[in-house]
């Protein structure tokens, strides 16, 4: 949602600047894009900063941290250098100066130019892999080198580890041939050592090609971009070009795999499948999974560590049709080529949808709603819905016998708050929904708006840290009025909305030299639960939890730096309904299926494990230690993925209303097969069912069956 907003002063700001000069300068254009950037947070911001050198001192640490996280180009004595900047920032942003952002790229650019020899130098001589080396992956626990012969040292140990990865897969590739058969050629370690550091060699020319394309504009988005992060980390300054990659991935229609990524500068990471892309439709990509290489086809995959991310996202999307090869980093520090057939992400699968369940655990008839976002046409008058098609699955559920709901926002990372608002009202008569705050004011409460209840049956909810901002709306009402039993792992925990502002907004219509500005994302308002309490950093706890790969990983908006902390307001005044009066019963039931059960055992001692792993920062360079290294984490991850997961005696059935539009593609045939099967070894899914199952035997529901 755009804001439309004009700031006079900005504007005037404008014009105090550009004087008599003709619009269209680029160092005008930067004056003004920063102080527009500044006049609109802190007019709309729901907490704006005070611009002193404690906000300096902020956006000075979190610039460098995204200039050089790694350590890899800087020397102590830079640092020292650039510390003379840091209570300055704020000063100069008023004033639209740039003096520290041009004196760090030009700092930078010529450590960047240093390190290119480096690594031309060291990849010359071949590594000993039999000495007792190891490096320390995590750029916290080491400083800035004291000189250039200790970041060479720097730079040879993490070629040295990126050598020694290259070699022991070369190592492994020609085992399995040799086992099948299939080896051509017999390398001995000392050949394939020589190729593996020629092809980093080629890998680190490429990168730093790359780096060498970056514009000013690039460096620019980095330096604004850590000055927006100082008010929340959801605050961004968005260029013009990012805006419209944004716009398209909103749209839900693009020719590619359908992944979401995110890049730390150097690792690109999956932080979301599109439901119904063709990574969906795979299935082998999952969230959190480190793209290595990409290729295309049939050619040679290229390295896209390093990379920027807008460049790998040109290298995974493509034509309808075409194939593209991953290579991807497991959680569990498994590698593994995944090929996706890109194609269009056909929009209907981002929407909810429901499917009936029968198990012969239990006698009853239950159904399932799948509801991937909180979705909402603003465009279009009467245009689809989260809200509505949630009622229509319910009224077709209903339909077809199903005697209890189970609500899977499992991944929803939110959206139309309109929607939350409708969707909860279906399960309440009447009452307070969520209450919501801004800058100023007192609290709003949103109410249900419709005093018909949609379904009184037992319902049950599944979260897990992926369900985020509105899926905790929704799931915290449900919680509080006790109409619903949550279940899965705690949730993400943004309690925030954001809106988007045009920056050209700020500049006088007859200045078009300036445009356009880009634009900036911001956070306006608060979410409160009915009860008082906030989602934000904490989320939602669910009232019965159950093991998870992650849940010994620190995830969610608390561990972002500058998210907006805890606060509290008056409760709303509502009332519990009677619903779950034995629901400590059923918790009790859960626990005994839970620890009894093979599979959580071996999720939860695997996601022990990968928080050990996680902790464990330092890596051996020694090639024994790593093979005995890599072999353990096979193991383990051979051990979880072998797991029998199908959930016997259980039943899917697609509804009768929708299978004529499921008969009419092909495609769509395809993709609810592969749903049904998910949902077959799905086993949080499948105690949620027995959960229901005793939720429908208990007082409240026993009487109506």
């Amino acid at each position: 949602m755009k804001l439309k907003v004009f700031f006079l002063f900005a504007a005037v700001g404008v014009l105090v600047f550009l004087g008599a000069r003709k619009p269209g300068n680029n160092e005008d254009k930067e004056r003004v894009l920063i102080q527009a950037l500044l006049s609109g947070l802190s007019q709309v911001h729901i907490q704006p900063v005070n611009l002193d050198d404690d906000f300096s001192k902020k956006a000075f640490d979190l610039y460098l941290e995204r200039l050089d996280g790694n350590k890899r180009f800087f020397v102590q004595s830079d640092i020292d250098v650039l510390m003379d900047y840091r209570l300055d920032i704020d000063d100069q942003a008023n004033f639209g100066n740039y003096e520290f952002f041009n004196a760090s790229v030009k700092l930078l650019n010529e450590r960047i130019a240093e390190a290119e020899s480096y690594f031309n130098e060291i990849l010359k001589e071949p590594f000993d892999f039999e000495a007792e080396d190891q490096i320390e992956f995590d750029s916290e626990k080491i400083p800035y080198a004291v000189d250039k012969e200790q970041l060479k040292e720097y730079w040879r140990k993490s070629l040295k580890y990126r050598t020694l990865t290259r070699l022991n897969d070369m190592i492994e590739a020609q085992d399995k041939a040799k086992e099948k058969g299939e080896a051509e050629e017999v390398k001995t370690i000392a050949e394939m050592e020589i190729e593996a550091r020629e092809k980093e060699l080629q890998v680190h020319d490429r990168w730093f090609k790359r780096i060498h394309q970056l514009e000013r504009k690039d460096r620019l988005a980095t330096y604004l971009n850590s000055i927006t992060s100082v008010y929340d980390p959801h605050t961004t300054y968005l260029p013009p070009q990012e805006k419209e990659n944004f716009d398209i991935g909103m749209s839900g229609r693009l020719e590619g795999i359908g992944a979401r990524l995110q890049s730390d500068g150097v690792e690109t990471k999956v932080v979301s499948i599109v439901p119904g892309s063709a990574s969906w439709r795979q299935g082998e990509l999952k969230v959190n999974d480190i793209i290595l290489k990409v290729g295309q086809a049939e050619e040679e995959p290229a390295d896209v560590e390093g990379m920027r991310l807008d460049d790998v996202v040109k290298m995974v999307r493509g034509k309808k049709g075409t194939v593209v090869k991953l290579t991807v980093l497991k959680a569990d520090g498994s590698k593994k080529v995944i090929p996706i057939t890109r194609d269009v992400v056909v929009i209907e699968d981002g929407y909810a949808k429901s499917t009936l369940l029968e198990s012969d655990n239990t006698d009853d008839k239950i159904g399932y709603i799948y509801l991937p976002r909180f979705y909402a046409d603003f465009n279009k008058l009467g245009g689809k819905n989260s809200g509505d098609d949630i009622k229509n699955e319910i009224t077709k559920l209903s339909d077809e016998g199903a005697e209890g709901i189970i609500l899977d926002l499992r991944n929803n990372g939110g959206g139309s708050l309109n929607d939350v608002i409708q969707m909860a009202g279906l399960f309440i008569e009447k009452g307070p929904i969520v209450q919501v705050k801004s800058r100023t004011g007192k609290p709003k409460i949103k109410y249900d708006p419709d005093p018909s209840v949609h379904y009184d049956g037992p319902l049950v909810v599944l979260v897990n840290s992926g369900s985020a901002s509105a899926s905790e709306i929704l799931a915290a009402a449900l919680q509080d009025y006790q109409r619903a039993i949550i279940v899965g792992t705690p949730t993400f925990g943004k309690g925030t909305v954001q809106r988007f502002m045009d920056l050209d907004q700020a500049v006088p219509s007859g200045m078009t030299g300036i445009k356009p500005l880009g634009y900036v994302k911001f956070t306006t308002q608060k979410f409160y639960r009915i009860n008082g309490k906030t989602t934000q950093l904490q989320g939602v706890t669910p009232d019965i939890i159950l093991p998870d790969n992650y849940v010994y990983l620190e995830t969610g908006e608390k561990e972002y730096d500058y998210a907006i902390g805890l606060s509290e307001i008056e409760p709303a005044d509502y009332k519990e309904l009677d619903d779950l009066k034995q629901l400590e019963k059923i918790k009790r039931a859960s626990q005994k299926r839970v620890n009894a059960s093979e599979v959580f055992g071996v999720i939860d001692n695997n996601a022990k494990w990968l928080k050990k792993e996680r902790d464990d920062t330092v890596t051996s360079l020694n090639l024994e230690d790593y093979e005995a290294k890599e072999a353990e984490t096979k193991l383990m991850s051979d051990k979880f993925e072998n797991l029998n997961l199908k959930i016997e005696g259980l039943k899917i059935s697609s509804l009768k209303a929708d299978m004529a539009s499921i008969n009419m593609d092909t495609t769509k045939v395809a993709q609810r097969e592969n749903w049904i099967k998910d949902l077959s070894e799905d086993v949080y899914l499948n105690e949620a069912i027995l959960i229901m199952s005793d939720l429908m035997k208990t007082e409240a529901y026993a009487a109506n069956k």
